[in-house]
């Protein structure tokens, strides 16, 4: 009998478009994994539109829900998926900018991460969780150093501002993950990747990596390079049939609104499951 692996996702929720659990439950489920979905929000639709409407749960309420699966006893997971991806802030023409409070900062560090074995922050994020800039690849690979020893076997700097030989068209993302051996000793696998730039804002492409990711790394538990080049290869298909979708229903010179530039999420569904392998990862 084939085995099953579950995954409880902890995440926000909308009723229309991709985020959260409505991006991350989909791609497990089509790369084999039972899901467990607990809305922490849910929402209309994505803060992005003009309006929402919709309900924050507190931790009472949280907690309820898990009590529920708990006192039947189907609480037994192999993954837990949660926001804590890390989502604390990104920059925006070079300055960097938390969207949670800065008090918020020291649970991250002291509390969240320490248990996580998988982290994907962006640069900004990094910086935050390490107290150390990034201003080159040395940095970088210093900084996920410094995330391993708070706690992650697997860190991936999902998006940075180094310049890439490419040129300014191309985005650099850096992995970096710590394997023990039958020995005793720890191997750690380093990965820079290259990703063509996309001249669109999209929502929900965090959840869909760190979905993904976690089942590509399940797939493959000891090799970065190619869990990271079908993560990211899907990620290069799902948003370019976004955007091609989106700039046909704009029309020809308008600029596509939020509604418009939702994920293409089930007519991504061959692409999420076998990925034609379009970024190739450089073991450093």
């Amino acid at each position: 009998m084939e085995e099953e692996c579950r995954v409880l996702s902890i995440q926000s929720h909308v009723v229309r478009g991709y985020v959260g659990n409505r991006a991350a439950t989909f791609p497990l489920q089509v790369l084999g994994f039972e899901v467990d979905a607990v809305n922490s929000v849910q929402f209309s639709n994505h803060t992005g539109y003009s309006h929402w409407k919709g309900q924050v749960l507190n931790s009472d309420e949280l907690h309820e829900l898990y009590d529920g699966l708990k006192l039947n006893d189907v609480n037994k997971y192999d993954y837990v998926l949660t926001v804590c991806d890390p989502v604390m802030g990104d920059k925006w023409n070079g300055e960097g900018s938390m969207y949670v409070p800065e008090d918020l900062l020291p649970v991250y560090r002291e509390k969240v991460v320490p248990v996580a074995d998988i982290i994907t922050p962006n640069q900004f994020e990094a910086e935050l969780l390490s107290g150390r800039k990034i201003h080159s690849e040395e940095e970088a690979l210093a900084v996920m150093d410094v995330l391993h020893s708070m706690g992650p076997d697997t860190v991936v700097i999902t998006s940075s501002d180094l310049l890439s030989a490419r040129g300014s068209s191309y985005l650099i993302a850096l992995g970096s993950q710590r394997t023990r051996t039958p020995d005793g000793s720890v191997v750690t696998q380093r990965i820079r990747m290259e990703m063509r730039k996309v001249d669109a804002v999209f929502v929900g492409t965090g959840d869909l990596f760190a979905a993904m990711l976690l089942a590509w790394t399940h797939r493959h538990p000891n090799n970065l390079k190619v869990a990271c080049e079908k993560t990211v290869s899907a990620m290069h298909h799902v948003l370019q049939r976004t955007i091609k979708c989106a700039r046909a229903r704009a029309g020809e010179g308008l600029k596509p609104s939020p509604a418009q530039l939702e994920l293409r999420m089930v007519q991504s569904k061959k692409d999420i499951e076998n990925p034609e392998i379009v970024v190739q990862a450089t073991v450093l």
